[in-house]
């Protein structure tokens, strides 16, 4: 089991070139404070190690079932063999199985030992304009362990990318992660509140205060993302509301990251379901460019309106918010102070050149903003 406070690291994606400018490796974190119903990554929602079961590679050796010492595998048909109750993820099973259908998700790597793997792979970060990101589950969670990978990375001059649904105390994390990081990807999914804690278990109050705090203050690029889930958060009334509120943030782009179908069969391994709703295809390309197009012309405010629940309240929660009246101005979405980052996203819809509003900076930006 897990040792109290000892993070755990689900997978180390080398090569990644969609987490952020150039080649980079990408630390995929246990653990996250959302359950979102369609989540790309099950595995990365409990911080506990878990066993994964992947029936079309077992040879029926039985080897599992003699080994494991809660009585927990079977041999029984079905997609799952593990009864999930008794199971204690020990790893016995997994580290027996000859061909690797049944795996132990989730490891613990000591600072020395995960600074001393991604440095190896640092002529791809030196050479491409890339570094190491960090993703998950919520890195946030795991303040101590990242921010120190993090302080010990940036003291050899990488480039540390941080991927985040928001959901972090601020104060902490500005002390402990926002000094050694170079970029942030900020997940936004659902605009109202009561929507994101029936998909996700939890209210969106406190990311979007972040998101807010950071748009304004952050030293860094801060990349809004917005995940295309079929019925969820695709639609015109969610698309319509997140538009609004970064266009009074001061953003005039977002990425929009399209609904990926693999994650029904890796919540299977699990034992676990997604949402039924979900669909095992990808959305077709004529819809995902509809709801692209009408993303990008709400957000320059041109597109028609769409209907709107009284209760979204994007563009009151900004303008009625104490905490933001300050900085919030007419004059500075009309003249943003930006700084443009191109090529940013490449894994998802980049809409335009990113130009997140960076007010507290006061970065001049000669580009025509579309």
């Amino acid at each position: 089991m897990r040792a109290e406070g000892r993070p755990l690291i689900f997978n180390l994606h080398h090569f990644a070139l969609d987490d952020g400018p150039g080649i980079r490796t990408t630390v995929f974190m246990k653990g996250c404070p959302l359950s979102c119903a369609w989540c790309h990554n099950p595995e990365s929602v409990s911080p506990e190690p878990e066993i994964a079961f992947y029936g079309h590679l077992c040879i029926g050796c039985g080897s599992c079932m003699d080994v494991c010492p809660e009585g927990a595998v079977s041999m029984r048909p079905g997609r799952d063999r593990i009864t999930r109750e008794r199971c204690t993820a020990c790893g016995t099973c997994s580290n027996e199985c000859p061909s690797t259908a049944l795996r132990t998700v989730g490891a613990y790597y000591q600072v020395d030992t995960l600074v001393e793997r991604l440095l190896k792979e640092r002529i791809f970060y030196d050479t491409s304009g890339g570094g190491v990101t960090f993703s998950g589950g919520e890195p946030a969670i795991f303040m101590d362990y990242v921010g120190t990978v993090m302080k010990r990375l940036k003291a050899e001059g990488i480039h540390v990318a941080i991927q985040t649904s928001g959901m972090f105390n601020l104060q902490e994390f500005g002390r402990k992660l926002l000094p050694y990081i170079d970029l942030i990807f900020f997940d936004l999914k659902l605009i109202d509140s009561d929507m994101h804690r029936k998909f996700t278990g939890r209210g969106n109050n406190l990311i979007l205060e972040n998101f807010r705090y950071l748009a304004d203050n952050s030293p860094v690029p801060v990349v809004p993302r917005i995940p295309l889930i079929p019925g969820i958060t695709a639609t015109g009334e969610n698309l319509s509301g997140l538009a609004d509120f970064l266009r009074y943030s001061g953003f005039t782009s977002a990425t929009l990251l399209p609904y990926n179908p693999g994650a029904i069969s890796k919540a299977a391994a699990l034992g676990k379901a997604l949402h039924p709703t979900l669909p095992n295809r990808m959305i077709p390309a004529g819809e995902e460019e509809a709801l692209t197009t009408f993303f990008r012309q709400r957000l320059s405010g041109h597109a028609k309106e769409a209907p709107l629940s009284e209760d979204i309240g994007a563009v009151e929660y900004l303008k009625q918010s104490k905490k933001h009246k300050e900085v919030f101005s007419d004059e500075c979405l009309e003249h943003p102070c930006c700084s443009p980052h191109p090529g940013i996203g490449r894994g998802g819809l980049l809409i335009v050149p990113l130009h997140a509003c960076n007010r507290s900076l006061r970065r001049d930006c000669s580009r025509n903003i579309s």
